[in-house]
């Protein structure tokens, strides 16, 4: 009989993830682009933008568990950086299974560093902030969509964002395809974002994400627009700018020290086994 496993469903603003609890790093060490794309598939299977697998790492002494490391694979089975979106939900499913205190602060470790994550009020059930770390501003950089072509601020949130600021969000088409960018900029991909302004503190948006195409929300995509808007439209740091995107709203702040904060929701709704 083949072994099954068991995995979650959850979501931050839409933005999707199937978790899959490895706590000793014993499971799914072997995890194939084809599995991964396989998990992710919305007709053959569980469905999801990308792949959080739960990891407890070693503290490097030897001498126990360490930090919780967030292995974070996209759609398409390559592996990424970071995920805003993903990191939220990665905590929601530690405090949910009485791994963590949710009334302290948590430091999740990924591939872009890092990552202090806070529930709200303490509340496992509340809204989950992170400080994303320090944004680099990297930029003019330009992006296109057939024969259409925008001028783009190139930003570093651990992994690269390329923010258009357009007219109307219509504007991108249908997104099927990856915009086309500078390949010397962005050797292995970029996130790219349309951006409107919609208000004093409020800027809209639409991304197609490296690896997982247009998705409903993309957290660091977030943090990176409001990095650019806030340059762009000369506004104040420390200024709570709400992000609208198709999946929902998050607010983001640049703070006067220079670390970027984004608070959302990230909400579980399944679990189950698989076989892979």
């Amino acid at each position: 009989m083949t072994p099954e496993y068991p995995f979650l469903k959850g979501h931050g603003t839409h933005n999707d993830f199937v978790l899959l609890p490895d706590h000793d790093g014993s499971r799914h060490t072997d995890l194939s682009e084809q599995t991964l794309r396989a998990l992710c598939d919305r007709r053959g299977g569980i469905g999801g933008d990308g792949v959080l697998r739960v990891v407890r790492r070693p503290d490097g002494s030897g001498a126990g568990a360490g930090l919780w490391f967030m292995d974070y694979r996209n759609a398409d089975g390559s592996i990424a950086e970071m995920c805003g979106n993903g990191v939220r939900v990665f905590a929601r499913y530690l405090a949910t299974e009485g791994l963590i205190d949710p009334a302290l602060p948590l430091d999740v470790d990924t591939r872009a560093g890092i990552k202090r994550v806070w529930f709200e009020d303490g509340r496992p059930d509340g809204e989950v902030s992170v400080d994303m770390g320090v944004p680099q501003l990297l930029g003019a950089t330009a992006v296109r969509v057939g024969e259409h072509e925008w001028s783009a601020t190139h930003v570093d949130m651990g992994n690269p964002h390329a923010v258009a600021f357009v007219d109307d969000l219509a504007e991108a088409g249908p997104l099927r395809e990856p915009p086309v960018h500078d390949e010397g900029t962005y050797p292995r991909g970029v996130n790219v974002e349309f951006v409107v302004r919609r208000g004093p503190a409020e800027l809209a948006m639409r991304v197609h994400e490296r690896g997982s195409g247009e998705t409903q929300a993309c957290g660091t995509g977030a943090c990176a627009v409001a990095v650019a808007a806030t340059e762009a439209f000369g506004l104040d740091r420390d200024l709570d700018l709400a992000v609208e995107q198709p999946g929902g709203v998050v607010t983001v702040r640049w703070t006067a020290e220079g670390r970027v904060v984004m608070t959302g929701p990230a909400v579980l709704v399944a679990r189950g086994a698989t076989a892979l």
